[in-house]
């Protein structure tokens, strides 16, 4: 403030002595100062007057590039006085000096080579004075890049970014655990933080786009620049959209410019950056409504490494929220297409970890009361297809459609056959098939699959055993007894069949009401009446207690 007074007194001074001062409108002030004073350091104003003393300057330098500042300084340096340059105000003190040609084939030691020295000094020896200058250069952009100012930065940044990429920040660790991925920092970033304070993502989305590419095209480590994206988008859109206020128009349309333009520059690889932070981008992408470009590349990106996904990160938020579609179906789809087509290694861990995420996920989403019926269905043959090539059992997909029955209870029966439809029973486990058999929430035809697989397991056990030489007699009774037992199921079941069609004949003609005041028998009981599973087999599950446990899966939940 003391020196603006300082100059303002100057530039009072300057017009009391001569009749021939020069206004100007530099922003919304206007600022005079003597033509021939300013003519003397200045060869653009020199020549303006040569060709007529009498012009009207105000107008033909309307587009000055600076603000009063920084015309404040030029106007300490014709009057002699001392021009405290600083990183902040030299690129536009520079841009100014350029525009009014205040160079040395005007006069000896003028202002614009003074200012370079100091730029060259200065500033591009340090990364955080380029970035400090960088900032400082936003409002005469246009002119920074024009005179050669922003190249002179780049080509010193890309050469510390090579020396030394850490200059872009520590790169984000993939973890391979499935722990909780972040990207704060470690104890040694933390150690040496003030080192790298000054940061590229401070700088706009004008500035930062063309940095990125050009050390894209240096072959800057690509886990650095990709951290470095990361958390440009976290700074400049996921603290702003944080879904608290409405989003204007406007600044709505500019985060999409700025998702959309970091996509682009986000390198293509596995394990750049963790799966949950590119999950986080794609959300992002969608509820900014982005191009398809933009999302689909964001996809591609997760598909790669979609075995080192969690569940949650499956929980995407589909665009407009509407109320009816609760989760992205499709692009699940197309991110599982991804990773097929790309999965090239011979290790079948990864395919073991997407049927398992897969699993989860269905499990998940089947707790919601909203979800529909064909939603989930989708959802358990892409689980199902997941699995195949695995020699995964179904025990999970089971878990999971025993869960929407029961969270769904009002579903038919002929709606909950075709949820069935999809689960395969000959890849279930003793465990579930038994729970299976007694789960009063399955359809009476899946409960007949369930038993029937059971009869083909007993046979198939049969014949591993049937031509094997050193049997005993004691060996060949039990088989005799086990064949008797299956023959005797194989006839249950028959029986079952027929008193299924029987039951469904007398609904069908209102007789079902006489049945049950005759016998107060319900139709499940009397199923297994005949089946003969009342006391057969285990308590392996029953509504009436309060704990439930799913087979394979060790997990308890209460209902």
């Amino acid at each position: 403030m003391a020196e603006r007074r300082y100059v303002d007194t100057l530039l009072r001074m300057t017009k009391a002595a001569s009749s021939t001062e020069l206004e100007v409108q530099v922003g919304s002030m206007p600022l005079s100062l003597d033509k021939e004073l300013l003519a003397s350091k200045s060869a653009k104003v020199a020549a303006l007057l040569k060709e007529n003393s009498n012009a009207d300057l105000y107008y033909l330098l309307h587009d000055i590039p600076a603000d009063s500042e920084t015309f404040d300084l030029v106007a300490r340096f014709c009057h002699g006085c001392a021009v405290q340059m600083s990183t902040e105000n030299i690129v536009p003190l520079i841009c100014l000096s350029f525009y009014l040609g205040m160079d040395e084939n005007h006069c000896n030691n003028n202002l614009l080579s003074k200012a370079v020295t100091f730029f060259e000094q200065t500033v591009l020896p340090s990364w955080n004075e380029i970035i400090k200058a960088l900032r400082s250069s936003e409002k005469s952009l246009q002119q920074t890049m024009q005179i050669g100012l922003f190249d002179a930065c780049l080509q010193a940044m890309i050469a510390k970014a090579s020396d030394n990429p850490r200059h872009l920040g520590e790169p984000i660790i993939v973890s391979t655990d499935k722990g909780d991925d972040s990207d704060r920092p470690n104890a040694k970033r933390r150690l040496f933080a003030l080192d790298w304070q000054e940061d590229l993502t401070t700088l706009t989305l004008q500035l930062y786009e063309p940095i990125i590419y050009t050390m894209k095209q240096h072959e800057i480590p690509p886990t650095y620049i990709s951290a470095s994206i990361y958390r440009y988008a976290k700074k400049w859109i996921f603290h702003c959209n944080n879904g608290k206020e409405t989003m204007s128009i406007y600044k709505r349309k500019s985060q999409r410019n700025v998702i959309e333009t970091l996509e682009k520059l986000l390198p293509h690889g596995r394990e750049l950056l963790p799966c949950t932070l590119l999950f986080e981008m794609l959300r992002c992408a969608i509820n900014l409504e982005a191009s398809s470009v933009c999302r689909n590349g964001f996809e591609i990106r997760i598909g790669k490494q979609l075995d080192q996904a969690k569940v949650k990160d499956l929980l995407i938020l589909p665009q407009g929220y509407a109320k009816e579609v609760q989760y992205d179906i499709e692009c699940i789809r197309r991110i599982l297409k991804v990773f097929y087509g790309n999965y090239d290694s011979s290790d079948v861990s990864g395919f073991i970890s997407v049927a398992e995420l897969m699993e989860g996920f269905l499990a998940e989403v089947a707790c919601d009361m909203d979800l529909m019926i064909d939603s989930f269905i989708s959802l358990a043959e892409m689980s199902m297809a997941a699995a195949l090539g695995t020699k995964r059992n179904s025990d999970g997909i089971y878990r999971a459609i025993d869960i929407y029955f029961e969270k769904h209870a009002y579903l038919t029966e002929k709606e909950k056959e075709q949820v069935c439809k999809v689960l395969d029973f000959r890849k279930m486990s003793p465990e579930a098939c038994e729970h299976a058999a007694k789960n009063e929430r399955l359809p009476v035809r899946a409960v007949m699959q369930v038993l029937f697989m059971a009869q083909l397991q007993m046979r198939e056990t049969l014949a591993r055993t049937a031509y094997d030489d050193d049997k005993s007699e004691k060996e060949e009774k039990e088989e005799d007894e086990v064949r008797m037992e299956m023959e005797k199921m194989s006839i249950k079941v028959k029986e079952l069949e027929k008193d299924c069609r029987e039951m469904k004949q007398e609904i069908t003609n209102g007789c079902i009401r006489q049945r049950v005041n005759k016998g107060k028998v319900s139709l499940w009981s009397e199923m297994k009446r005949k089946f003969g599973c009342m006391t057969s087999m285990g308590d392996f599950h029953c509504p009436a207690k309060k704990k439930k446990e799913h087979p394979k899966c060790g997990i308890h939940h209460n209902r």
